[in-house]
């Protein structure tokens, strides 16, 4: 039986307890956490083991999650350096920034380790998580990396660690320009003269509904979606002419490149 160590017990590594269990992977679960408060909370919800001490929780771990802050990711990694050198486990970092070669810093040669990036939608087991690792790891660990995080959501793999930086920029920030179009639309609409739950009931659902009817026809590229709702001379079109004159294709895009430029100087941070 696999035992899986998450070092760190904080949201996303509960979303990934939480999916794990949901989905009847059971392996051995064990978690390193410092605060007494939320060991007690995942003993209780989870029937996992507990540890204040990180060496603990890893003792004879197949794999380790990393999932504590980036501005303790290198003590945490460095404490641990002796134990994943003597039995070489599976490291999954899901912390945001860190490269690959920060991880080798820490670790001895021969270090297995795969970089994550999942977004907050993971919470309520809708994420999405991008994946990069290197030739030390193989297609039978890169397997069982992918399914720790897809106990969360979606995963996608990444050829190019470089581009971490835009997988962060797109869906690791993405939910917050979500979450500032539905703002927008729930205030324009209470403008209309909609009551504040009115408008909050029709935005949600309506981005709700958009999102599943893309991702159930997957074939088809989002602007068929688009065109398929915009009949000519109607409602919609008389909108989206007003979104493009504003520039709003331009908008999104030096945005993204605004995130993944601020993504590059963050991990700079890191010794990278």
């Amino acid at each position: 039986m696999t035992t899986l160590a998450f070092i760190g017990g904080g949201n996303m590594a509960r979303a990934l307890i939480s999916g794990l269990i949901a989905r009847g992977h059971r392996p051995a679960l064990r978690v390193a956490e410092p605060m007494e408060s939320t060991r007690y909370s995942l003993a209780a919800e989870f029937g996992v083991s507990v540890h204040r001490d990180s060496h603990e929780a890893a003792r004879d771990a197949d794999i380790i999650v990393l999932a504590v802050k980036p501005q303790v990711m290198a003590t945490v990694c460095r404490d641990l350096a002796d134990q994943v050198a003597a039995r070489n486990p599976l490291l999954i970092s899901i912390a945001a920034g860190i490269r690959l070669q920060n991880f080798r810093s820490w670790f001895k040669p021969g270090a297995r380790i795969v970089r994550c990036m999942p977004n907050t939608p993971a919470l309520v087991g809708a994420g999405v998580t991008g994946l990069f690792a290197d030739a030390r790891v193989d297609a039978s660990a890169r397997s069982r990396a992918e399914a720790i995080m897809a106990a969360a959501g979606a995963t996608v793999w990444i050829d190019d660690e470089a581009l971490m930086d835009a997988v962060t920029a797109v869906s690791g920030s993405g939910p917050a320009y979500f979450f500032l179009l539905m703002e927008s639309l729930i205030a324009a609409a209470e403008r209309q003269g909609l009551t504040p739950a009115a408008a909050r009931t029709l935005v949600l659902n309506t981005a709700l509904g958009a999102a599943r009817m893309a991702i159930a026809d997957g074939s088809d590229d989002p602007a068929i979606l688009r065109q398929r709702v915009t009949s000519p001379g109607g409602t919609t079109q008389a909108a989206l002419e007003r979104l493009e004159a504003g520039g709003f294709r331009d908008l999104v895009d030096v945005a993204v490149v605004r995130a993944t430029e601020r993504g590059r100087e963050l991990s700079n941070q890191f010794g990278a």
